[in-house]
């Protein structure tokens, strides 16, 4: 028997492996004594065998084999160059060792085909990270490989992942455990709305605060596959991996993109904080991570394609004056953009908007303080443009492909594609002085390629070597491009297209589960929603952005002069916590009243916290349930405040303690018993300041 153990103070993952075949997780969960017997540990995971069943169980591997007799999704389909199905057997070669580090070798030598799996685990964010390597002495045909497969729990009833559309994004899907496969596929070429490449497989009774949990992320932003198989036997499997069929050439190495994995014993939020420290403190690389994230201000909403410089200008000055750092013109500046049928690609400055280039406008947007960022959307073209009559050959997929937004995707494969468009956003990048790309991809592509996903990379990561010190919001139709592939190269992420409070106050909870605050783009959107028809209040719309990387993206001169003075409040509030929220753990509160939405952002020494509390519909019951927090000292008091008190409608008319002033009181208190908030109108946020004394 060969083992091997990796461990952070959260956990402990133990493989092992018979004689020379590839190992399986025979553990995974709360960590064990540093002398535990191993050997042990493996023989007491194996399984009876019993009528109808093979004489020994087939492993389920990290790669399960098919040639080895196994009954379920095989976690490699490989073809040889003559298109003959290849069924490698593979054997121990040699195991690399290092402190909280593994790297296993394996190889088929008749085939003369090599399987790398490399484990790692973060012993301050608690993440393993799982990626697979397939060498051959020849080039061979890649249907799917999986990254290492882990198995499922044998105590959960269910799982859970997520789906959406647009305006709709993380949207959870909850599905019963049975025998069989829980199957889900993206095949648009991005990460997409509808198939978020994360799964979470809580155990029986576990909620965001208590229980037992485990998660998945695929860090890949070219379209997945995700299979979570619950075997004849009762075995579990769970599969990440691109999209089969995505290789379209035959090579002879093959990887697949990092698999992200995490225990929590203390309730799905140890999972979501896990993944929020591990994309924060590891993935993002930020140019200058001390400084504070600058509230935002995106003109899209409020002048669409109509360019006008000096409305443009007035509009800059309006929300420099709100608070407004960072001014981003949106859509609309190049070619002949007037509608979305035109100009994608032609990424020349439009003389008849700016007559004399961008210049004037950037020196206003500085002369008010704020810096200047501006739209490109780079791995697209419509056919109504320059370089699409010069160049159709440079456009991906067939000539009479459906069109998306009026526009098709340039082949990012090609070299001589990435250079003539590093070329054009370098010019503007180099003419100007310019610290933000809101990079956008408008459509899915006509067919799922991985080697577009790396052409894409590589044009970010091109940019990036020249201009380091310029940041990258990943925007794709709002939240169609999220995942840790692409955050290692940008950012921020625009979560969705949709300004609405409501709907934002859901995704922002969801997304909650994998992505940071300091990520997270959410802006204070017009007072007559454009995307959803609905009428928010000021201070919620103002509230709901402001529990993210805040921004504005409206026209400021709709503001009456009581709107003005709320949306300078919060962001005023906003600037004087982003510090602390911006390293702070999201932790999802479990509401005992479904109409309301809760999170609790705390920082990670647990001083201090901020509630959020969103009315999103109206109660069942006439007063408000108690709100219990999370994560608090229960030996420790702490000062609770009513950061917007004055908010107060005539629905409350009685008087809570917090209505009127701040309360002291232990952590265990406000674990058990809970707060009790005044009677919220719908669509409305309380937000409660903490502070352990």
């Amino acid at each position: 028997m060969q083992t091997w153990r990796l461990d952070s103070t959260r956990q402990t993952l133990v493989l092992a492996a018979r004689r020379e075949r590839l190992p399986e997780v025979v553990y995974w969960g709360a960590p064990l004594p540093a002398g535990e017997d191993l050997d042990t540990i493996a023989r007491g995971h194996a399984i009876d065998v019993t009528g109808g069943m093979l004489d020994e169980n087939p492993d389920l591997s990290i790669c399960p084999e098919a040639v080895r007799s196994f009954p379920g999704q095989p976690g490699l389909i490989l073809r040889d160059e003559d298109s003959s199905p290849l069924l490698p057997k593979f054997c121990f070669e040699k195991a690399d060792e290092a402190e909280s580090e593994l790297e296993l070798h394996y190889a088929d030598a008749a085939l003369k085909i090599g399987y790398v799996a490399s484990f790692a685990i973060d012993s301050e964010t608690h993440i393993i990270t799982a990626q697979a390597r397939l060498t051959a002495s020849r080039p061979v045909h890649l249907h799917w490989l999986a990254a290492p497969v882990f198995p499922g729990p044998q105590n959960s009833g269910e799982m859970i992942d997520f789906t959406g559309r647009w305006c709709g994004e993380f949207k959870t899907a909850t599905t019963a455990w049975s025998a069989g496969m829980r199957f889900r596929e993206n095949r648009t070429g991005r990460t997409g709305h509808e198939h978020f490449p994360g799964l979470i497989v809580p155990c029986t009774g576990a909620t965001n605060t208590q229980g037992e949990a485990y998660a998945f992320h695929y860090g890949w932003s070219g379209g997945h596959k995700m299979i979570a198989e619950e075997l004849p036997d009762g075995r579990r499997q769970i599969q990440f991996g691109h999209a089969a069929r995505m290789e379209t050439e035959a090579a002879t190495e093959f990887r697949s993109s990092p698999l992200y994995a995490s225990y929590s014993g203390v309730g799905i939020n140890g999972c979501a904080t896990a993944f929020q420290r591990h994309l924060r403190d590891r993935i993002v690389q930020f140019p200058n991570p001390d400084r504070p994230r600058p509230v935002h201000y995106n003109c899209w909403e409020a002048v669409y394609f109509d360019h006008n410089l000096p409305v443009l200008k007035d509009i800059a000055t309006r929300a420099a004056s709100l608070g407004a750092e960072r001014f981003v013109l949106d859509d609309g500046w190049f070619g002949q953009r007037d509608d979305d049928t035109t100009s994608l690609s032609d990424w020349e400055v439009d003389p008849r908007k700016y007559p004399d280039g961008l210049g004037p406008l950037i020196d206003h947007v500085h002369g008010q303080g704020m810096s200047f960022g501006i739209w490109f959307e780079p791995e697209m073209i419509n056919p109504e443009s320059d370089v699409y009559r010069k160049n159709p050959h440079w456009a991906l997929g067939a000539e009479d492909q459906i069109l998306g937004r009026q526009q098709k995707a340039l082949n990012m494969a090609l070299p001589e594609v990435r250079e003539f468009i590093f070329d054009r956003m370098a010019k503007i990048l180099r003419d100007h002085e310019i610290d933000y790309i809101k990079w956008d991809h408008n459509r899915v592509l006509p067919m799922p390629d991985a080697a577009q996903t790396r052409g894409s990379y590589a044009l970010i990561d091109a940019l990036r070597e020249v201009f380091p010190a310029v940041e990258i919001e990943s925007c794709a139709s709002g939240g169609g491009r999220i995942d840790f592939g692409i955050l290692s190269r940008t950012h921020r992420v625009w979560l969705s297209d949709s300004n609405d409070a409501l709907e934002r106050l859901r995704i922002q909870h969801n997304a909650a589960l994998f992505l940071p605050t300091v990520v997270t783009g959410s802006h204070v959107g017009p007072r007559h929603c454009h995307t959803s028809g609905r009428v928010h209040d000021i201070s919620f719309r103002a509230w709901v952005a402001a529990q993210r990387h805040m921004g504005f993206e409206m026209d400021p001169r709709e503001l009456d002069t009581r709107e003005e003075a709320v949306l300078k409040e919060v962001t005023s509030w906003f600037k004087h916590n982003r510090d602390w929220m911006h390293k702070a753990d999201i932790l999802r509160l479990d509401s005992p009243d479904p109409a309301v939405i809760a999170e609790q952002q705390q920082a990670t020494d647990g001083s201090r916290f901020v509630v959020f509390a969103g009315a999103a519909g109206t109660s069942d019951q006439i007063a408000p349930r108690p709100l219990k927090l999370t994560r608090l000292d229960a030996e420790r008091t702490y000062r609770v405040r009513l950061v917007n008190r004055a908010s107060t409608s005539g629905l409350s008319r009685g008087t809570p303690i917090l209505k009127g002033e701040d309360i002291e009181v232990s952590g265990a208190w406000l674990m058990s018993q809970g707060l009790t908030l005044p009677c919220p109108m719908p669509c409305t946020m309380w937000v409660l300041e903490g502070e352990r004394l």
